[in-house]
């Protein structure tokens, strides 16, 4: 009886580990049927106009017009924004622009402009003169010795208040002695630079006015010189160096007045009149929207080996899911950028639809199809 017992009991184990064996073997078998992978590369990407920029002064200045706003169409060359301090360069092209064209057409008629440059030349630097005069810069060179002297007591109070904050910078930081000491250093370092702020702008009232009036002068000196080489008729060197002066005069425009580079439509303007700017401001965004680019931002080195110029894609808009585009790689970069370990190639795209819904930046999936 415990033979049967004990047959019975080997029997039902080894019935167990056959059914077991056979179990896994059938799990396994499923896991190695091979998965369907598609040979389409996904990468994410940016949404761009054809055409696009932001536009900043190279010089520093008061804004004096703006002359556009968001939404406003334009045109190659349209004036956009000017700086108070533009007169004197916008003068100077003109000079330059009058005496270029008179070397060409060599005419009296010509001259006589070239004559009535001069003149013109002549009262913007007797109005510049006038105001340079009417200043009372001894009274503002006053007020700028008193400024710096109060700069220096306060920055003797500054002193001071330090050195008695360093007597308790040591004790816990909510003692009120090291507080009280602590708050008097930031009302004397804030006292100090109301000052120093007060006294850069004492400088500007006297600085700005004395530079308008340097820039007629030079501008006057410059249209004065260009009518009297005219009186002996054009020549090539007159002729090159005229064209020299012209080409100056518009590089040092630009620095006071932006213009649209291109024909299209202004995105953003970041600038208002009475605001002082410089090359750090972005003042215009402007952007042909006739059409669209996207660019890639995470195709990697494994997967850009797959891409070509001319290849087909398809264009999903995070923002409009329901809307898909098509469009064809136009450029793949050659050069890299690497970002968390990943070697990155940046891939653009034309995109061959237009939708009034599309705006600048936004995140696009992109499929790059296969063959």
């Amino acid at each position: 009886m415990k033979k049967n017992i004990l047959k019975y009991s080997m029997l039902f184990v080894i019935l167990t580990i056959l059914v077991t064996a056979c179990g896994a073997q059938t799990a396994e078998n499923t896991e190695s049927v091979p998965e369907v992978v598609s040979s389409n590369v996904i990468a994410e990407g940016r949404l761009e106009p054809v055409q696009g920029t932001n536009l900043t002064f190279q010089a520093r200045g008061i804004v004096e017009e703006v002359l556009v706003k968001a939404g406003d169409s334009v045109s190659k060359g349209d004036v956009l924004v000017r700086l108070a301090n533009a007169g004197a360069a916008e003068a100077q092209v003109v000079i330059a622009q009058n005496a270029y064209d008179l070397l060409l057409r060599n005419q009296s008629g010509d001259r006589a402009k070239l004559w009535q440059a001069y003149m013109n030349a002549q009262i913007a630097r007797a109005n510049a003169e006038e105001k340079w005069e009417a200043l009372n810069v001894d009274s503002i060179e006053d007020r700028i010795e008193d400024i710096e002297a109060d700069i220096e007591d306060l920055k003797d109070d500054l002193q001071d208040a330090q050195d008695e904050f360093d007597k308790y910078k040591n004790l816990d930081e909510n003692n009120s002695r090291r507080k009280n000491a602590e708050d008097d250093v930031e009302k004397a370092q804030e006292d100090l630079n109301k000052k120093i702020r007060e006294l850069e702008a004492e400088i500007r009232k006297r600085d700005e006015v004395k530079a308008i009036y340097d820039a007629a002068l030079a501008a006057e000196a410059e249209a004065k010189y260009q009518y009297e080489i005219s009186l002996d008729g054009p020549n090539a060197d007159q002729l090159t160096l005229a064209k020299a002066n012209l080409d100056a005069a518009q590089d040092a425009l630009s620095n006071y007045v932006l213009v649209a580079p291109f024909n299209g439509v202004i995105a953003d303007v970041n600038v208002k009149v009475g605001e002082q700017v410089g090359p750090e401001t972005r003042a215009v965004s402007i952007a042909n929207f006739n059409s669209w680019i996207v660019r890639t931002t995470d195709v990697t080195e494994l997967e850009v080996v797959k891409l070509s110029v001319g290849q087909q894609v398809t264009l999903n808009p995070d923002a409009l899911p329901e809307l898909q585009l098509t469009g064809e790689v136009i450029e793949i970069s050659n050069a890299f950028t690497q970002q968390g370990g990943d070697i990155l190639y940046t891939v653009r795209i034309k995109v061959n639809e237009k939708d009034e819904r599309l705006k600048w930046g936004m995140t696009v999936e992109v499929t790059f199809l296969g063959e």
